[in-house]
């Protein structure tokens, strides 16, 4: 490990998987790229790890004892501490109603087994070059009912606060920063989870429709064919 990187702050990842071999080649590679890494190998434990280490970032099997990966994550999504963390899953599951059940309780990411290890390290310093380098964390954008604050990812609506996880609160936030413009899955997709990660285009529209779920559907409108877009001037 470099002195730079040394003298950085660690993020703090949490491995979540039955699988010791896969739990310690994760841990490994983890720890080489200097991360603080916890484990754990059920989604019960998980979530009882979490309360008190809070990750940055889950790593997380779908297939598990005692409570499995999806029920876990939505577990992680309901504590407040957690609503930014990144939740990454890692499974043999590869049909495409587990990817979208991932993505519903919030995921970040989705990778199907086996795992290239130097590959996956690449995209996860990728997610928190990503992080780092956004824009300028104190704006903040108001529109008719709405304040979204990016400072502290916080979103009221008529002074009554919304909570959004990381990726719904970047899709909210990018949405209202181009009022009335019309964004294609793809272009969103790019702009929101980055070239990098390959998810759904569904993946957008499991989003789409939990947002509408928080603050109602007068903002966010959908052009048939074409895309969504968020307007100022809602009826």
């Amino acid at each position: 490990m470099s002195a730079a990187k040394a003298a950085q702050p660690l993020h703090r990842i949490l491995v979540v998987d039955d699988d010791a071999d896969i739990v310690e080649m994760l841990e490994y590679n983890l720890t080489k790229e200097g991360y603080d890494v916890r484990t754990a190998t059920d989604g019960r434990k998980a979530v009882e790890i979490a309360r008190s280490y809070l990750p940055e970032l889950v790593m997380l099997d779908i297939m598990m004892p005692h409570m499995d990966g999806i029920e876990a994550g939505r577990q992680l999504r309901d504590i407040p501490e957690l609503r930014q963390t990144y939740i990454l899953y890692l499974t043999a599951r590869s049909e495409e109603y587990s990817e979208v059940a991932a993505f519903d309780v919030g995921a970040d990411d989705y990778i199907t087994k086996p795992i290239k290890p130097r590959a996956l390290m690449s995209r996860i310093n990728a997610l928190f070059r990503r992080e780092a380098q956004k824009a300028d964390p104190g704006e903040q954008i108001n529109i008719v009912d709405l304040t979204i604050n990016r400072k502290n990812y916080s979103v009221t609506q008529d002074d009554k606060s919304v909570i959004l996880p990381k990726k719904e609160f970047e899709l909210l936030f990018f949405l209202a920063q181009h009022p009335n413009k019309v964004f294609s899955r793809e272009e969103l997709l790019q702009k929101i989870w980055g070239a990098d990660i390959y998810v759904l285009e569904r993946t957008v529209d499991v989003h789409i429709r939990k947002l509408r779920e928080k603050i109602g559907d007068t903002h966010i409108r959908t052009l048939k064919g074409v895309g969504y877009m968020f307007t100022d001037q809602p009826e």
